[in-house]
C-alpha cells in the first residue's frame, strides 16, 4: 500500500472507520476503569473490603491477558470486521452478566469474561486503523483509536461513577451494555469488510520467535503495574487520604482522563518520530509522576495535579509501547498490539494486587504509589538493559518448533498481504 494524501470521500471513510474504532475504545475504557470509580459502592453492596473488590479489577485484567493472544491467534483467518463484531458482542454480553451478578464471586467471574475480548479488540482495531491510515501514520492511527479510551476517562468513567453513586453500580454496567450495542452498529456500518485474512495460526506463532518482542512484553507487564497500583484505589485514596468528599470523585477521574487525552495526542506524535526513545521517556516520566503523587497525595489540589500528570505520562508510555510491539511483530501486527494490552493488564492485575497488599498491611493509601515507583523502575531497567536491540527471529525455541509443525499441516506459510506491503 503506497502513501497517499486522501481527500474528499476517502477522508470521510477513513474518519468514519477510526470513529467506530474510537467508540469501541470508549466503551472498553469506560467499563475497564468503571470498577475503580465504583469500588466503594460495590464493596458496600456485597459487604466486603476495598482490597476484596480489587479482585474484580484483577480478574478483568487476567481476562485480557488470557484472551488477547489466544483470541487473536485463533481467529487469524477471520475477516477483521467480523472479528471486531464478535469481540464487541461478547464484551457487551459479559458486561450485562456483571450487572446482574448476585455475589462478589460471580462479579469477579463476570469481569474475567468481560476482559477476554478486550485486548484482541484493541489489537485488531489498531491493525485496521494503521491499514486505513496508511504508512507513516501508524502512531497517529493508533492514537486516534486510543483517544476513545482516554475520552472514556474524561466522560465515561466519571459519568458511570456518578450514575453508580446515584442509581447503583449495576445501572452503570447496564449503560456500558448500551455503549457496546452502539459500537456494534458503528463497526458494522463504517469499518470496511475486508474478506478472509490471508493469515494462519502458524504465521501468528512464527511472529513470536524474536526475543525483543518478549522483552518488550515483560517490560510493559512489570512497568504498567506502577500506574495501576495507584489508579486501582484512586477513589478510596482521594477520600480517605486526601479527605475529598465522595461526590467529587467523578471530577478527579475526569481530570485524570484529560491527562490521558493529552498523553495520547502527544504520544502519537512522539512515537511517529522515535518509538523507542518515547518508550524510555514514558517510563521515566511515569515513575516521576508516581513519586510526586506519593509525596503530595494527602492534599487534594496537589494530588489531583499529580494524577493529571500521571495520566499524561502513562498514556505516552502505553501508546508508544503498543507501537513498539507492532514494530517487533511486522507480519502479525494484530498480535503485537494485542500483546501490549496483555502486558498492560498483567500490570493492571499485579498493580491492583500489590496495591491492595500494602493497603491491607496497614501502610496507608499512599503506599501503593511507592510500590508503583519500584515497578516502573523495573520496567525501565528491562528496556535499557535488554529491550533496545532490533527484532530477531530465533529458530531454536519452542514457539518456532510448534509453528514449523503447524506450517506443515497448513501446507505452507501464509502472509498477510496488507501487512507485508509495509
Amino acid at each position: 500500500m503506497q502513501p497517499t494524501a486522501p481527500s474528499g470521500p476517502r477522508v470521510r471513510r477513513v474518519g468514519a472507520a477510526l470513529f467506530a474504532l474510537s467508540l469501541g475504545g470508549f466503551t472498553i475504557g469506560t467499563t475497564e476503569f468503571a470498577t475503580m470509580g465504583l469500588l466503594p459502592q460495590i464493596g458496600d453492596d456485597f459487604g466486603v473490603s476495598d482490597p476484596v473488590v480489587g479482585h474484580a479489577i484483577t480478574a478483568y485484567a487476567l481476562g485480557v491477558v488470557v484472551g488477547a493472544p489466544l483470541l487473536t491467534v485463533a481467529a487469524a483467518r477471520l475477516s477483521r470486521q467480523r472479528l471486531l463484531l464478535v469481540l464487541m458482542g461478547a464484551y457487551t454480553l459479559a458486561n450485562l452478566v456483571s450487572a446482574a451478578a448476585p455475589s462478589i464471586g460471580l462479579l469477579v467471574a463476570g469481569r474475567f469474561l468481560a476482559g477476554l475480548p478486550h485486548g484482541a479488540f484493541f489489537g485488531v482495531g489498531a491493525a485496521v486503523g494503521a491499514s486505513v491510515a496508511g504508512p507513516g501514520r501508524r502512531g497517529h492511527a493508533v492514537s486516534m483509536m486510543m483517544t476513545g479510551l482516554t475520552v472514556a476517562n474524561v466522560v465515561g468513567v466519571p459519568l458511570s461513577t456518578f450514575v453508580g453513586q446515584q442509581l447503583g453500580w449495576r445501572v452503570a454496567f447496564l449503560l456500558i451494555g448500551v455503549l457496546g450495542a452502539a459500537t456494534l452498529a458503528g463497526v458494522l456500518a463504517f469499518v470496511p469488510h475486508d474478506g478472509p485474512v490471508d493469515s494462519s495460526v502458524s504465521q501468528e506463532l512464527r511472529s513470536l520467535r524474536n526475543a525483543p518482542l518478549w522483552i518488550g512484553f515483560l517490560a510493559g507487564a512489570v512497568g504498567f503495574g506502577g500506574l495501576f497500583a495507584v489508579y486501582s484505589y484512586v477513589a478510596p485514596t482521594m477520600t480517605k487520604a486526601a479527605g475529598l468528599a465522595p461526590g467529587h470523585v467523578p471530577w478527579v477521574l475526569a481530570v485524570f482522563g484529560v491527562g490521558m487525552t493529552v498523553g495520547t495526542l502527544l504520544g502519537g506524535r512522539l512515537a511517529d518520530r522515535d518509538v523507542l526513545r518515547t518508550v524510555v521517556g514514558g517510563f521515566v516520566a511515569t515513575g516521576a509522576a508516581l513519586a510526586v503523587f506519593a509525596l503530595v497525595g494527602h492534599q487534594v489540589v496537589p494530588a489531583i495535579a499529580a494524577l493529571f500528570l500521571l495520566g499524561v505520562t502513562s498514556q505516552v508510555l502505553g501508546l508508544s509501547m503498543q507501537t513498539r510491539l507492532m514494530d517487533l511483530s511486522p507480519r502479525a501486527q494484530s498480535l503485537g498490539a494485542a500483546l501490549c494490552h496483555s502486558a498492560l493488564n498483567v500490570g493492571n492485575a499485579s498493580g491492583a494486587f500489590f496495591g491492595g497488599l500494602v493497603i491491607a498491611a496497614g501502610w496507608g493509601y499512599l503506599a501503593p504509589a511507592w510500590t508503583g515507583v519500584v515497578l516502573t523502575a523495573l520496567g525501565l531497567a528491562l528496556v535499557l538493559a535488554l529491550g533496545r536491540q532490533p527484532a530477531t527471529h530465533r529458530h531454536d525455541d519452542v514457539a518456532a518448533q510448534v509453528a514449523d509443525a503447524l506450517t506443515a499441516l497448513d501446507g505452507g506459510p501464509a502472509l498477510d498481504a496488507q501487512e507485508s506491503s509495509r
